[in-house]
């Protein structure tokens, strides 16, 4: 009776007075405007956001509309050229919330559990210009053209929701309307409208019958008489009446076509009717689907296999509205109208057409409905283990397990689930009465559930909070509930819920809400008062209160305590009648073990308790949260008489209130992270990071554990059919064994260093086989608890792993390749045979590559690549059949991509099926003796299928996917062929049916058990719909009997080849006619026609076009090669194939010239340096290797090279990723660093001499190739690295200059390399031993060169002046030879952007599975080529510079350019473009840019997974990123300097200081070289670097405590990890102080006019001494920043270095307090001794060192010259830490060496010789070593006594900095912005 008030409609905005705006909201541009048209008001929505601008109904989203109408009608009109977008929320009858929304935003069909999306296709105008030009397109997608119409939408609720997610429509709940649109009104019906009609029209048709009515006069759109109301207006109804594509999608549909139009979408549900019992026995028949028996009209026909054949007059033939043609062989029968066709046939037999009268269709679906129910959950986490819960009266515990939320009976263990989360459960609540349920959901669409608890029903849901939501909590009645998340802006949002409504009503409003910047980790409502909360985080506790509609916050002084962690707060329980409410206290614990007692009324801390570890008693290691003096503190809870804490050490402890011993402890296996007591207080709950649940009885000290469960991702799970265990593996790296009854884990197999991945039972012993990521297989016994066998053959992760049924046999296989056979019968599962390169390569099939058939007889599995299955023989591995998946598909032959096979499964032996899941989604059914395609079902799962059962009988196949499950009807011969179940949060990994077939088995984030239900009564139900095709009929239409002889003939004379095929087909197109093409994929090159050899394998399905009658009548000649051509000839003229043109200057476009000459001629004049940012340029360089060096043997090496900090982006493809492998190697100079990217651990490869330009990893990571150029007496190299031995075993040397690009095969049996602008040299290699095959040389400089991986000996290169070439090395004859053709450049590519401005060079490619390659250009644009024709068919700019790194995976192209962007493209579509003769037209369709992100520099490198997904980028900026495409994050790897670095400076031995030219000051960790923090300061060099003096390494922290008994004092020793301050000196003669704990500068001083060239700190700190370059010494206070003292002694000569000593009074023969030094350029020293706290600073002695007049090149040396000292070796002086009265020089003089001066006495007592000049110095503290730089690249390491030492190499460029860290652990060096750091092993 509530809903009568509903009907016949409701005006929404009337109900609601949208003008007042007090029931609704608005936001944004809203406006109310006349409508000329309409001639009433209406609401324009416009604005640049949509989510920005909009009208909402009704105001609050915690409200609801409540309107129950079945129809919505939108009356609207899209704003010209704008999106809009509107939101709909639904209720469901199971009070799930679901929300629907369409935008012309959307360009495809989305959806999930709870929200569908729907694209909305706008329509222009009727007689506009637009909808002419529309006339014939296929997009409509986009904005709405520029003339648009008003629209009445009309929604069918009960369709939507029953047809997409199975579920039935109970209410709106809100709407809300997005810019831009104009709106006139909503309104709800459950009546179906048609406004094209009258009432007149509606009774003479019969609709009113029907339930269609006329448009009421309040929802009209004005008319005038005579005019047709679709002349002006638009009708669009969903479910559509048409069967335009896309499908799914809300689009115009003309009246033209479908005279019906008023009939309401299919397929729906019909009403119940009443039957006649009189009515003929047919026509009850024809209601029921023909079910019950055969009609008495129409005679029982025999079915046979083949269609009888009929003459067009025993036909009736009807045609649609999509001009397909039905047959009809049975004329007398009635015509029955499937649910998924389009009812607007017209059949001239019957006398009402069929689309007017009710469907005559019974819906068969999949019974019982529904099939499953969830019956047992085993896993607890997986957002959080923070929460767990009694229910009040200790029956139940509550806890979250990812998605659901769980209550389980602890009697008996059976679970009750709150299922409707989309996305892991963050934080629950309980009310005081346990009443109502509150969960929270964290992630970026963060929402709050309330749930009536002993029902299990959803009262309400809000969406308070942006995302994050991590803390819940309910007062005690449950009126308050309050939560913790964030906003939009990252800032954390205290939430107060009135929930005292939502038991009634189900409203819930926000009562008031607050944003603080502080951390909250937890926060708890009073129990006393529903108004007073308290919260804890990091460093702060605060009281909260909500009073008058505001929330306001108290924070607790803490005092000291101001920097501790704070995990749980709670109140003190309790009522005590004498007392205030508010006179308790507040209970707080904290990550360094302190309980806290805060007085509430007081806001102050009471007293502060710590719990510390004991020496009495040992404590076992734990897996701790973090490490502390003190045993942290995870959660507490308070009753009246005890406090129970959790804490890191795993022990759950129960204390008396005055915390004075302890009652209890229990200890657990991990940190206990969440407790809880009962009402009684009699029992605790516990649950562990390990994931396990517990229960103490306080009475009784009894322990028992409820759940335990993996604490990461289960990979796979296996059953034992005899003894009721299962087994499962996980990324936890456990492999545990349950007991499927009870669910009680029985065995635990851990593997802490390999993480296994797949496991199998055997079929018949306590036996199972696991399989583990390093590609070992081990074979466990569960009854004795030991490893039977291992095998470690695999080197690759082991992705399939099974037992034949027999259990004879045990095959596994790996991701590289390899497949490999056991005698299960032996002890120790002996090997049998072990094939490489036989099974797909790839972790995607995992765990189903391999299925074994039920008679054991046959093995399928997926290889040898993708896109073929195999059948072999169990016993032998012999193949049976092959199938090659894409060739048998005709549907697919105009996909852009190659589908391939991810998953395979046997069927039942009574079927004889062999199931194959496919890339596309499609389940294929093939007949496993002869490969037969039987059926195909499409579009099993949206985003893909992971995994797939069947069951026993064969009646019933699962699949995962899409985080649902689907049960299907084996047959799929229902109307509604599945059903539906959701639960996971995440994808299904594994499904199993149990072996009595009465359950299933679901693993992924968790373990599922669930009912199945098949033996129960049926019910009906209503869903999707497939059908399967039948191929029979289709083969034998589509052959030809001529054809197949031609093609038997052709076979018989053609050799199989017996090797797996390696390259996927190319998918062959039948209509192209002018393609270039053959059936060989090798074709030899001649000037005559050549022959055409066709190799087919009879395990191959042939495709046969229109051509291949021309093919076969092609003449056989022999070719001739004629001696007269110079140049290289072109392809073999063919009618299929295009001529291609010979290379001359008048065939080619403007300015070009040709790209090829002989290898003979050379070019003449000066080679120009291309302008291409893509072509690489060695950095320029003045010296080059010593070539004479004393080097020791690594065992006796004084240093060792640990790790380096950069990367070098002026390289070009230097970095490469394998994301199977795990490898990750790049360059830094002439070093390769090869990272582990799990540990950050280096491993280097030197060798190069050279700064490397690019490297090449093979397709089989066994070999990387790296680059070199030449320089002086070096050569130019290409290294070839064994990475598994991680040694070069070999160097080749062919080219003169740099190395632009390296590419491998992708069989790997060759590599090319191309020279730079200066070579112009492509070189093949035979990787065999790596001798030179052939070489070729061309006029332009090629920029980028690679393989084209889906067909053989042919690759590309694009370069200079706009050259394409497609490249075929011949193997055909004696000698290899190269072969090239020269692809036609449109004239559209070849332009620039301002007339001019240069030539266009094409600068990256890559080739796309489609024979497509994609080329980019340096203005930007990306062109795409067919490559069997080699032309372009189409190009667009995708961005507005140089385009510099493609790459492209599926149906996505990922592009980098020099203006730092990385952009995605989906290319889906583009490769049908092939249009003849418009292959030159710019067109966009199918093409869109999904996404864009910034980068910090030109992008240089780019190497990213299959998916696209994640990838790194290497950037000119020195920067390595990863980056996560659908989180849209990316993260730095690795960070460097690409300008010089001019200083070095070191605190301690973890942390290192640098600055660099471009103004950059650097701070870096040593160990992880992890750039902790950057200083900028632009326009200005950065010229030197100092630390302050480090403090003392530890603080003692002295605690008074006054207590009862006596004051207790406790000292405690800190480490003091705070980093000293830093100064640097800049090329504008500033000093700046920085301090890196604050991140802030603190000082900037001016004391020099010049550049600073020398700084360091007083030894004290006091003062900051700096030197510049014009030889003036500041010395600077860093407290007030004045400059007290100025010293020009050394005026005239730069200041090369100032050295401090930390040693007071020191005896050398002189009054010195403290000491410190400075030298000159001109080679003189002074020796100053200062104590600056006296300002006390004098001159002690002056050292003046000779030198020849001439430079060491011979030149004369000017006094009056300053530019000279450049060309001078730097003098450079040292204190000498060992002996105290010296100072060690060097610089220019007469000799080559190392002086040692001594102050006492004031001569030079030794000297070291050295040989090369000395760039840098430094002097180790702690040990008698020397380190010394040269300009020639070397790196000296000299004993101080001896003299003696040791050359190292490694640097690129001259060594200027040498620094050793404090301790003298590691030494720093530098070159350019290399900066390698040293272990020191003396």
């Amino acid at each position: 009776m509530s809903q009568l008030w509903q009907h016949p409609y409701v005006n929404v905005f009337k109900h609601f007075n949208l003008t007042s705006w007090k029931k609704s909201t608005k936001e944004g541009e809203v406006l109310g405007v006349m409508d000329k048209a309409l001639k009433c008001t209406v609401y324009k929505v416009t604005g640049s956001i949509p989510a920005g601008n909009y009208i909402q109904l009704p105001k609050a989203q915690t409200q609801s509309l409540g309107l129950t109408g079945r129809y919505l009608y939108l009356l609207f009109k899209p704003v010209p050229t704008k999106y809009f977008v509107v939101h709909i929320d639904l209720a469901t009858q199971d009070n799930l919330i679901v929300r629907v929304s369409f935008s012309n935003l959307f360009k495809e069909f989305k959806s999930t559990s709870t929200w569908l999306q729907f694209p909305f296709l706008c329509n222009a105008s009727k007689g506009s210009v637009h909808a002419f030009a529309a006339v014939g397109g296929k997009d409509h997608s986009g904005p709405a053209p520029h003339a648009t119409r008003w629209t009445v939408l009309c929604l069918d609720f009960n369709y939507i929701l029953s047809m997409y997610l199975n579920r039935k429509f109970s209410y709106m709940k809100t709407i809300r309307l997005c810019a831009n649109m104009v709106v006139k009104n909503i309104f709800t019906s459950d009546t179906l409208y048609d406004p094209g009609v009258t009432l007149d029209q509606a009774k003479k048709a019969g609709l009113i019958d029907q339930g269609v009515s006329p448009m009421p006069r309040e929802m009209a759109f004005p008319v005038l008489k005579g005019d047709h109301w679709h002349d002006h207006y638009d009708l669009i109804r969903f479910p559509s009446d048409g069967g335009k594509k896309p499908f799914d999608s809300m689009q115009y549909s003309s009246p033209g076509k479908n005279t019906n139009s008023h009939r309401t979408g299919s397929p729906k549900r019909v009403s119940t009717r009443s039957v006649d019992v009189s009515k003929c026995v047919s026509d009850r028949v024809a209601m029921i689907h023909k079910l019950t028996e055969p009609k008495q009209k129409v005679k029982r026909r025999q079915v046979t296999s083949q269609l009888p054949t009929v003459g067009v007059d025993d036909m009736t033939v009807t045609t649609d509205t999509q001009g397909e043609v039905h047959v009809f062989a049975h004329p007398e029968d009635e015509i029955l109208v499937h649910q998924e066709g389009q009812s607007n046939e017209q059949v001239s037999k019957l006398s009402v057409p069929a689309s007017l009268g009710p469907r005559k269709v019974a819906s068969k679906s999949l019974e019982p409905d529904p099939i499953m129910k969830l019956k047992r959950i085993v896993g607890f986490g997986g957002a959080s283990f923070r929460d767990v819960l009694w229910s009040v009266d200790a029956a139940n515990v509550v806890y979250p397990c990812h998605a659901v939320v769980i209550a389980m009976k602890i009697s008996n263990g059976h679970q009750r689930f709150f299922i409707g989360h989309t996305d892991k459960v963050s934080c629950i609540s309980l009310t005081g009465n346990s009443a109502l349920l509150a969960s929270g959901q964290t992630g970026p669409l963060s929402a709050v559930r309330i749930w009536k608890f002993q029902t299990g029903e959803c009262l309400a849901m809000c969406k308070t909070h942006v995302h994050s939501l991590h803390c819940l909590s309910f007062s005690h009645k449950g009126n308050v509930l309050c939560g913790v998340g964030k906003d939009g802006h990252g800032k954390n949002m205290v939430v107060i819920w009135d929930t005292s409504k939502v038991t009634k009503s189900r409203e819930v409003s926000v009562m008031a809400k607050a944003h603080t910047d502080v951390e909250i980790i937890r926060m708890k409502v009073a129990a006393f008062d529903d108004t007073r909360m308290v919260s804890c985080g990091r460093d702060n506790i605060r009281l909260w209160r909500v009073k008058d509609g505001h929330l306001r916050s108290a924070p607790v002084n803490l005092g000291e305590h101001h920097t501790v962690e704070f995990t749980d707060v709670c109140f003190e329980a309790g009522y005590h009648a004498d007392k205030d409410p508010t006179d308790r206290l507040v209970y707080a614990c904290s990550r360094s073990g302190h309980i806290f007692e805060i007085e509430l009324q007081k806001v102050s801390i009471q007293n502060v308790r710590r719990l510390l570890p004991t020496d009495t008693k040992p404590v076992k290691e734990k897996q701790t949260f973090r490490s502390s003096s003190g045993i942290g503190i995870n959660c507490m809870t308070v009753n009246e008489t005890f406090c129970v804490t959790g804490s890191d050490d795993g022990f759950l402890r129960l204390w008396p209130l005055d915390f004075a011993h302890v009652y209890l402890e229990a200890e657990h296996e991990g940190p206990v992270t969440a407790i809880d007591l009962t009402s009684d207080g009699l029992k605790i709950l516990a649950g562990t990071a390990m994931g396990t649940l517990g229960t103490l009885d306080i009475s009784t000290r009894a322990y028992t554990t409820v759940m335990r469960s993996h604490t990461a991702r289960i990979a796979d799970v296996a059953v034992d059919p005899y003894r009721k265990h299962m087994a499962t593996v996980s990324e936890d790296h456990s492999i545990r064994v349950w007991d499927s009854e009870t669910l009680q884990q029985l065995f635990d197999f851990s593997a802490p260093e390999e993480c296994p991945c797949i496991i199998h039972y055997h079929p018949s012993r306590q036996i199972f086989a696991c399989g583990f990521e390093s590609g070992v297989v081990r074979v466990f016994n569960v009854q004795t608890t030991t490893m039977m066998a291992e095998h470690r053959q695999h080197r690759g992760k082991i992705t399939g792993l099974v037992f034949s049924p027999t259990g004879d046999y045990l095959y596994s296989a790996c991701s590289l390749g390899s497949l490999a056979h056991y005698d299960a019968n032996t002890e120790k599962y002996e090997l049998l045979r072990l094939l490489g390169n036989t099974v797909a390569r790839g972790t995607r099939h995992t765990p189903d590559i391999l299925s074994v058939s039920a008679d054991g007889r046959r093995m399928a599995f997926i290889g040898p690549s993708e896109y073929t299955v195999c059948v072999v023989d169990a016993k032998s591995l012999d193949e049976v059949v092959r199938i090659d998946v894409t060739s048998l598909n005709s549907s697919d032959v105009g996909r852009s991509s190659l589908d391939a096979a991810v998953r395979l499964h046997f069927a039942p032996l009574n079927l004889g099926h062999l199931i194959v899941i496919t890339s596309s989604h499609k389940l294929l059914k093939f007949d496993a003796r002869n490969g037969r395609l039987v059926s195909e079902v499409p579009n099993i799962h949206r985003t893909g299928c992971s995994t797939l059962a069947v069951t026993s009988n064969g009646r019933h196949l699962a699949t995962g996917g899409d985080k649902v499950i689907k049960i299907w009807d084996y047959n799929m011969k229902l109307d509604i062929n599945f059903q539906v179940f959701i639960g996971h949060s995440e994808n299904v990994s594994k499904i199993l049916f149990t072996p009595d077939g009465q359950g299933l088995l679901s693993v992924g984030e968790a373990i599922y058990v669930w009912d199945f239900l098949a033996t129960k009564p049926p019910s009906p139900v209503e869903g999707r719909e497939y059908r399967e095709k039948d191929y029979m009929q289709l083969q034998r239409d589509r052959t030809n009997n001529s054809i197949d002889e031609l093609l038997e003939r052709s076979v018989e004379d053609t050799s199989y080849l017996e090797l797996p095929r390696r390259t996927p087909p190319r998918p062959i197109s039948f209509n192209s006619h002018s393609r270039i093409e053959d059936l060989s994929s090798i074709q030899k090159v001649s000037n005559e026609d050549d022959d055409l050899v066709t190799g087919m394998s009879d395990r191959e399905a042939v495709l046969v076009g229109p051509e291949l009658k021309t093919r076969f009548t092609q003449k056989h000649e022999d070719s001739q090669d004629s001696d007269e051509d110079v140049g290289v000839e072109p392809l073999a003229p063919s009618p299929q194939r295009q001529k291609h043109k010979q290379f001359s200057v008048g065939k080619r476009g403007p300015g070009k010239k040709a790209p090829v000459v002989s290898p003979g001629e050379r070019r003449e004049g000066e080679a120009v340096k291309p302008s291409s940012h893509k072509h690489f340029q060695q950095r320029e360089q003045t010296y080059g290797m010593a070539q004479r060096r004393y080097t020791a043997p690594p065992n006796q090496a004084g240093l060792k090279l640990k790790s380096v900090i950069g990367y070098n982006g002026n390289g070009r493809g230097n970095m490469v990723w394998h994301p199977d492998t795990g490898l990750f190697a790049y360059t830094c100079g002439c070093l390769i660093v090869v990272e582990d990217l799990n540990t950050g651990e280096q491993r280097h490869l030197t060798g190069h001499v050279e700064e490397i330009s690019t490297m090449a990893l093979q397709n089989d990571c066994q070999v990387l190739a790296s680059a070199s150029g030449s320089f002086g007496l070096s050569a130019s190299q290409i290294y070839l690295w064994n990475l598994q031995e991680m040694v070069c075993h070999k160097v080749l040397q062919h080219h003169e200059h740099d190395i632009v690009s390296l590419a491998f095969s992708r069989d790997d049996r060759f590599l090319i390399s191309v020279g730079d602008y200066r070579d112009c040299c492509v070189v093949v290699w035979s990787t065999y031993d790596y001798e030179i095959l052939t070489s070729s040389r061309v006029t332009s400089p090629i920029h980028e060169l690679k393989w084209d991986p889906y067909t053989v000996n042919e690759f590309a290169s694009v370069g200079e002046n706009g050259t394409v070439l497609f490249w075929l090395l011949d193997e055909t004859s004696s000698e290899v030879c190269l072969n090239v053709h020269e692809a036609e450049v449109p004239e559209e590519l070849l332009q620039t952007h301002h007339m001019g401005s240069g030539a266009i060079d094409f600068t990256s490619m890559v080739y796309a599975g489609d024979s497509t390659l994609y080329a980019s250009t340096n203005n930007g644009k990306v062109s795409a080529w067919d490559t069997r024709h080699n032309t372009c068919f189409m190009h667009w700019e995708a961005d507005n510079c140089e385009i510099g790194a493609l790459v492209c995976r599926g149906g996505r192209l990922l592009t980098g350019s020099t203006g730092r962007n990385l952009r995605m493209w989906s290319i889906v579509g583009v490769g049908e473009m092939r249009l003849p003769g418009e292959h030159n037209n710019m067109r966009g369709g199918g093409l869109t840019m999904e996404d864009e992100m910034n980068v910090d520099g030109e992008v240089v490198s780019l190497a990213f997974d299959e998916a696209l997904d994640m990838g790194i980028v290497g950037t000119s900026s020195g920067t390595l990123w990863y980056i996560n495409w659908p989180e849209r994050t990316s993260i730095r790897l690795v960070s460097s300097h690409m300008s010089r670095v001019n200083g070095l400076s070191s605190c301690n031995s973890s942390h290192v200081a640098s600055c660099a030219n471009d103004g950059s000051l650097r701070v870096w960790s040593v160990e992880d070289r992890e750039q902790l923090l950057q200083f900028q300061v632009r326009d200005q060099s950065c010229t030197c670097v100092a630390f302050a003096p480090s403090g003392p390494d530890t603080v003692t922290m002295t605690t008074v405590s006054n207590l009862e008994e006596a004051p207790v004092v406790a000292h405690q020793h800190l480490e003091n990890n705070q980093l000293p301050q830093i100064v640097s000196g800049y090329s504008d003669g500033t000093v700046r102080l920085f301090d890196p704990n604050k991140v802030e500068m603190i000082l900037k001083m001016h004391p020099h006019a010049v550049a600073v060239t020398a700084i360091s700190f007083s030894s004290d700190g006091r003062m900051i001494i700096s030197g510049g370059s014009d030889g003036l010494i500041a010395v600077s206070s860093p407290t007030t920043g004045m400059t007290v003292r100025v010293i020009n002694d050394h005026k005239g000569a730069p200041i090369t270095n100032i050295d401090v000593t930390d040693k007071q009074d020191q005896d050398v023969g002189i009054t010195a307090p403290l000491l410190w030094l400075a030298t000159s350029a001109d080679r003189r020293v002074s020796v100053w001794s200062a104590d600056w706290s006296k300002d006390f600073c004098e001159l002690v002695d002056w050292l003046t060192f000779p030198a020849p007049a001439f430079t060491p090149d011979g030149a004369v040396i000017s006094k009056q010259d300053q530019g000279l000292y450049g060309d001078l070796p730097p003098s450079l002086a040292k204190f000498s830490p060992e002996e105290q009265d010296i100072i060690v020089y060097t610089g220019y003089g007469s000799q080559k060496h190392v002086q040692f001066y001594s102050l006492s006495q004031r001569k030079v007592v030794r000297t070291s010789a050295l040989t090369h000049w000395s760039t840098c110095m430094d002097m180790s503290p702690n040990s008698s070593l020397i380190a010394l730089g040269a300009n020639e690249r070397l790196m000296k390491l000299m004993d101080y006594y001896e003299g003696s030492f040791q050359d190292f190499t490694g640097h690129n460029d001259s060594v200027t900095v040498v620094k050793f860290s404090p301790d003298s652990k590691y030494l720093f060096s530098v070159a350019h912005a290399e900066i390698l750091i040293w272990e020191v092993n003396v």
